[in-house]
């Protein structure tokens, strides 16, 4: 499906014209993700006489993908909280996948992005992209969706079927293996055909699982909002299990930037820490109409309608067929399909790091024997400039804890 004319009929090996992204200067616009999982980013990077850091100025230079992820960095633009903070910023750039995301961030063409939450420690540690992580994007915010007229019931029934996934260093990714290893079925990475016993995963970029699923070249996808809204209103496809019912609060996407601004310029990078903590205060309080804002309707930074992106900020718990078809188990724990919460709990950081030491991935992923989540979140995370913004804009319900508890229950 096109998700900027909302039809089926664009060829997915070549995208639609029309909703397609810009690449980084001087990167091929289809660089294989397997390339890039074999350690082509670092073998590109070592080739290159000096990364043309976007942050050279202190103009905010954005990236991201078509998602709800992306909601509090691209509010922060459309409400002018970086003017407010003294920053200049460009339009944001839309990406259509997280490999040139990633590959347009390391050549230096966005100096602040949202990042699936393991991504960064796989550039760091894997690739050596000097990356830091500032803060949270959101919580929550994806789902399990299956077509319209599968047997998917539970996850059981993904034995033997294809399953799409944003990319291999995903929350989707963790989750979703857990849930295959608590029913017994081995997911496969070879694009063999699976057995009963088996699930095939392969990575897709988010625009394009809609239009595998209604091809049937895929029975199901685990990815961000809006595509699980879109799968229920364009394909009348079915939420099998929203994320963050398996893992309450979760994080999904992170804000980072250069780790040079960090650095070299820590004023600027507090600027973008407050712009971005207004944002995600105003988009926890103003779902609706923050979701028509960002949507084709708004400011068009989404390619869908604002009824799309309405129903994948605030359709949850409300919606008795969630509860029904246990979309949501867990109704106690009152949380939102999405909501925003900038802090970066090192609590969650432990959880992602031993999720990814057990959860398949393509290319080599000895570094991640080596990693202690304690030292990843002081050496990867400088929560130093969120609570500086907390500090000064605390959420309405007053200061919350930095620390918390969590709450797997899959």
């Amino acid at each position: 499906m096109c998700i900027q004319c909302d039809t089926l009929a664009h060829d997915l090996s070549h995208g639609c014209r029309s909703c397609d992204a810009v690449p980084a200067r001087g990167i091929p616009r289809r660089r294989t993700l397997d390339y890039l999982m074999a350690g082509g980013l670092a073998a590109w990077l070592a080739t290159q006489p000096r990364i043309a850091q976007a942050a050279d100025d202190e103009t905010v230079r954005l990236g991201y993908l078509p998602i709800t992820d992306a909601t509090a960095l691209l509010v922060a633009y459309a409400k002018g909280f970086f003017k407010d903070e003294g920053l200049n910023a460009e339009r944001p750039t839309l990406m259509r996948a997280w490999a040139p995301m990633v590959e347009a961030f390391a050549a230096g063409k966005f100096n602040l992005v949202h990042l699936l939450a393991p991504l960064p420690i796989w550039m760091r540690y894997n690739n050596h992209v000097k990356v830091k992580q500032i803060a949270w994007a959101h919580v929550n915010g994806s789902a399990i969706t299956v077509g319209p007229h599968s047997n998917i019931n539970t996850f059981a029934d993904l034995g033997g079927k294809r399953v799409a996934v944003p990319f291999w260093y995903s929350i989707h990714n963790i989750l979703l293996q857990q849930a295959l290893a608590n029913v017994g079925i081995e997911p496969i990475l070879t694009g063999a055909k699976p057995t009963q016993k088996q699930c095939a995963l392969e990575v897709l970029g988010p625009p394009d699982m809609l239009p595998a699923l209604a091809a049937g070249k895929i029975d199901a996808y685990v990815v961000a909002e809006p595509f699980n809204a879109m799968g229920e209103v364009a394909l009348n496809a079915r939420i099998l299990r929203f994320t963050g019912d398996m893992w309450e609060n979760h994080p999904c996407c992170v804000a980072c930037v250069p780790e040079a601004m960090v650095t070299k310029n820590p004023a600027w990078t507090q600027k973008v820490a407050n712009a971005l903590v207004r944002a995600e205060h105003y988009a926890s309080a103003h779902k609706i109409e923050v979701a028509k804002l960002i949507s084709r309707d708004g400011e068009g930074f989404l390619p869908m309608p604002a009824k799309v992106v309405e129903r994948a900020m605030a359709l949850y718990a409300n919606n008795p067929a969630y509860l029904k078809d246990g979309a949501i188990q867990h109704q106690g724990w009152h949380d939102q399909r999405i909501d925003f919460k900038p802090y970066p709990y090192a609590s969650a950081m432990t959880l992602i790091v031993n999720g990814l030491k057990t959860t398949k991935v393509a290319g080599n992923a000895d570094f991640l024997a080596k990693l202690d989540p304690a030292f990843v979140q002081n050496d990867l995370v400088d929560e130093r400039f969120v609570s500086a913004a907390l500090a000064k804009y605390p959420p309405a319900g007053g200061p919350e804890s930095t620390t918390r508890t969590e709450v797997i229950t899959i």
